[in-house]
């Protein structure tokens, strides 16, 4: 049996989905189980990291864990609880659903890093098989655009030229499960992202003729962006995105071909996020 963390988020339940079609045990858990609409069949629980007492049952039976960093509690403060009970209920491979920000030549005082990486060693110090995913950017975080496309046709943000490598959280989720059954990827670091580079203006023109609308993007002073254009990063967080941003407009991003190379399908485009995704920007 797998267990997931997360598994209402995108990853998660992306990942849930995939294990449920392929008819292996998966143990679904989420903060609200009743809440959470995933595939017939699939088995559900309630995990609260804040309750030590209750996270042993949660694994009993468990070979696999599919971790992210929200299961850990904001701060990591339950990590070491959660692993202990993992191990405890049978877990011994751990994959890690972690960050592109953590490798060579990373900035280890960003706060992303520093939640990312302490989680990886931790899974590292506690003994368990690990595999780490490290996604670049989410396709999926282009739902931040969602509320201005629903109220018109003028998108505003900073950095018009800014390229990311926007990843499907389905093809993140395809790499987790092949890491599951496939034994060569246990201490394997993935370094996964889209197949090709897209803009931020890129984006809004995909998501423009997936819901059949002629969208426009219109940039904005870094200095005139505010929370709500971001909903997905933490107002904390938000300058150094900003500035990370402003940092590479002009530079090509990472573009690697480990979703191909380990599911052996090319990974999705940005095209086919938006069409997948069409009905979240519809009013």
């Amino acid at each position: 049996m797998i267990v997931v963390t997360g598994a209402t988020g995108n990853v998660g339940r992306a990942l849930v989905g995939q294990l449920a079609a392929e008819r292996i045990p998966v143990r679904a858990l989420t903060r609200d189980p009743a809440r959470a609409h995933l595939p017939e069949g699939v088995e559900t629980a309630r995990l609260d990291p804040t309750e030590p007492a209750s996270l042993a049952p949660l694994f009993t039976g468990a070979s696999g864990l599919f971790l992210n960093l929200q299961a850990t509690g904001a701060g990591g403060e339950h990590t070491a609880a959660l692993l202990e009970a993992a191990r405890a209920g049978g877990v011994r491979h751990v994959v890690v659903l972690s960050s592109s920000i953590v490798g060579d030549g990373a900035d280890e005082t960003h706060p992303l890093y520093v939640a990312h990486a302490a989680l990886e060693e931790a899974v590292r110090e506690a003994g368990f098989d690990w595999t780490f995913l490290r996604p670049g950017a989410f396709a999926a975080n282009s739902l931040q655009w969602a509320a201005q496309i629903r109220a018109g046709d003028t998108v505003r943000g900073p950095f018009a030229d800014f390229a990311g490598n926007p990843i499907h959280e389905a093809d993140i989720a395809a790499v987790a499960l092949r890491s599951f059954l496939d034994d060569t990827h246990r201490g394997a670091a993935h370094r996964l992202t889209g197949p090709e580079p897209v803009t931020h203006e890129e984006t809004i023109r995909a998501i423009g003729r997936a819901i059949g609308r002629d969208l426009r993007f219109v940039e904005i002073p870094p200095e005139e962006v505010t929370p709500d254009i971001f909903p997905h990063v933490p107002p904390a967080i938000l300058p150094e995105l900003l500035a990370s941003f402003g940092e590479f407009v002009g530079r090509a991003p990472e573009i690697t071909t480990t979703v191909e190379t380990v599911t052996g399908s090319p990974a999705r485009t940005f095209e086919q996020w938006a069409r997948d995704h069409k009905d979240d920007f519809r009013g």
